[in-house]
């Protein structure tokens, strides 16, 4: 059977976030139904494919509002159309905005093993400057949810370079994140999206310079790094065994199928997506496609974003090739030796190439194609 990720996203938000440019809708108990219908009829369209999915994952949006129920049903037409791995992983997103208790239970009671929980950070103040409801104890509440169904693999997120956030204040969410202890955490940069309110006044914005969230950044991994997470991706750090294993197939350039409202997927060799329309997908608009997918280029700029970077193994096993000489002396080269490893079995980026990594990774690319 054929191994593959399934993301389902799950387009609807109470509230948008000021900072927020993924697709999301408003709500109504009939929208969430007939979103529900649609996702079911959609999944009953694979079961003609020989498929075992080994990852499945809810995201948003915020899937907790579909509740457990609406998540069960997803999950009952998933196990009755594909295979889904005794092992796999499947994760839902959530915010810890409200009690979780009885979602929770509907989600482990149908086989969702992992919790991704929307912190952002641990300090109420900056929760309040980027729009969030919730509060630190709420996160807490949450966690504490979650392992008493039985989901004990939870993610937290954390933002960096979020308004109002200093060293000291990251400082206080990183030690909250010790005291969880979560399996899991996204730390990424705040990115300030053209037609976000954050947009419209970004130059008003209490932010950090460059030079402090590059910092910060390497406070962050390096605080984790000492309590034993390790950082397997620019923005993701684990607890041994505990890696995102979908969000891995992104990077690994494996196939993964998408379904939902400006949902992507990559699927027998082709990229497509949605269009950013719920009433579209209500209406059974196919997705678009979006091109061929797996090539040289595209292998290279996704691996380089792991710790363990691009290999020789990874490359035969691929492309039966490898790493291009080329790229191998690019990296080896003293402007790239503060950014890139190179060594006689992978190509990978430093810390600190990973803060300048589009431009490492574009730089590094753009020699596959002369």
């Amino acid at each position: 059977m054929k191994k593959t990720g399934i993301y389902i996203h799950v387009p609807f938000c109470r509230y948008k976030c000021p900072y927020c440019d993924f697709y999301s809708v408003t709500l109504s108990e009939k929208l969430l139904d007939r979103y529900t219908d649609e996702t079911v009829r959609r999944i009953r369209a694979l079961a003609s494919n020989d498929l075992c999915a080994d990852t499945v994952y809810f995201g948003g949006g915020t899937p907790s509002l579909l509740g457990g129920s609406r998540i069960a049903r997803i999950m009952e037409a998933l196990r009755r159309c594909v295979t889904v791995a005794d092992e796999a992983q499947i994760t839902v997103e959530a915010n810890p905005t409200s009690d979780l208790g009885d979602f929770l239970e509907g989600c482990a009671a149908s086989g969702i093993n992992r919790l991704s929980l929307g912190m952002q950070s641990a300090v109420k103040k900056e929760l309040s400057a980027i729009g969030r409801r919730h509060t630190p104890d709420d996160v807490l509440r949450a966690m504490e949810q979650a392992h008493r169904c039985g989901i004990h693999d939870i993610s937290l997120d954390l933002m960096l370079g979020i308004p109002m956030q200093t060293s000291d204040s990251l400082t206080e969410s990183l030690r909250f994140i010790e005291k969880a202890a979560p399996s899991h955490i996204s730390a990424y940069m705040l990115k300030i999206e053209e037609g976000t309110p954050f947009y419209r006044i970004q130059y008003a914005l209490p932010i950090a310079d460059e030079d402090t969230l590059a910092d910060m950044y390497e406070q962050t991994f390096d605080v984790l790094e000492q309590a034993g997470y390790a950082q397997y991706e620019i923005s993701n750090a684990s607890k041994p065994g505990f890696e995102s294993r979908h969000n891995l197939k992104y990077w690994n350039c494996d196939e993964y199928i998408g379904i939902g409202p400006s949902a992507h997927g990559f699927f027998e060799g082709r990229r497509y997506y949605y269009d950013r329309s719920i009433q579209g997908y209500l209406s059974g608009d196919k997705p678009h496609d979006d091109g061929e997918g797996g090539s040289i280029e595209e292998y290279v700029m996704l691996r380089l974003r792991l710790a363990e970077g691009l290999t020789d193994a990874g490359m035969r096993e691929r492309f039966g090739t490898d790493i291009p000489s080329a790229l191998r002396q690019r990296a080896a080269s003293p402007v790239m030796k503060p950014y890139c490893v190179c060594d006689d079995k992978s190509v990978r980026l430093t810390r600190k190439g990973m803060l300048i990594s589009n431009a490492i990774i574009c730089d590094l690319t753009e020699l596959l194609s002369k």
